[in-house]
């Protein structure tokens, strides 16, 4: 019994360090780039990368409880993978919008990840019209008022949203 908690111990300080090498970090943060299409949406998912590095469990919780993913697939997808965590939020969110799964959206970004974010959406069996980023934008301003971050609203999300800042 000791000998096998021994072992335990052994491969738990082994694989933490591997883990918390893959999760986001400021480092892969500043090599983001993105291009959905859309500037405002490109700007935030830039930020989204950079609240992943300080808050990985806020993120993921977000990510699963408004996504409706799987919480032990995102964080996969960021920590083993090499995700990074904005295009796990894109991915997740523009699958609810459009009501496919984010399993879905994954494989066809991984299909098309050099030519970036446009041609996985275009290669998607659902046509993207604005409700859809309609739908991904609101997405953003909520989960900002949830993590209590500021966030810019264009004049588009100041007249859908109220005026709301």
């Amino acid at each position: 019994m000791m000998r096998l908690l021994k072992t335990l111990l052994l491969l738990s300080a082994l694989l933490v360090p591997a883990i918390t090498l893959a999760q986001q970090t400021a480092e892969k943060s500043a090599t983001y780039t993105v291009d959905t299409g859309d500037a405002w949406i490109d700007t935030w998912l830039a930020d989204i990368n950079h609240y992943a590095e300080r808050y990985p469990d806020s993120f993921l919780d977000e990510v699963a409880r408004y996504s409706g993913v799987d919480r032990g697939y995102a964080a996969a997808l960021v920590n083993n993978h090499g995700w990074h965590a904005a295009d796990v939020y894109f991915a997740c969110f523009w699958a609810k919008a459009i009501t496919l799964s984010c399993r879905e959206v994954v494989r066809a970004f991984s299909a098309h990840r050099d030519a970036g974010w446009e041609a996985a959406v275009e290669a998607l069996p659902v046509p993207p019209d604005n409700l859809h980023k309609r739908a991904l934008r609101h997405a953003i301003v909520a989960s900002y008022r949830h993590w209590d971050r500021p966030i810019t609203l264009d004049a588009t999300l100041r007249r859908q949203l109220g005026g709301e800042r």
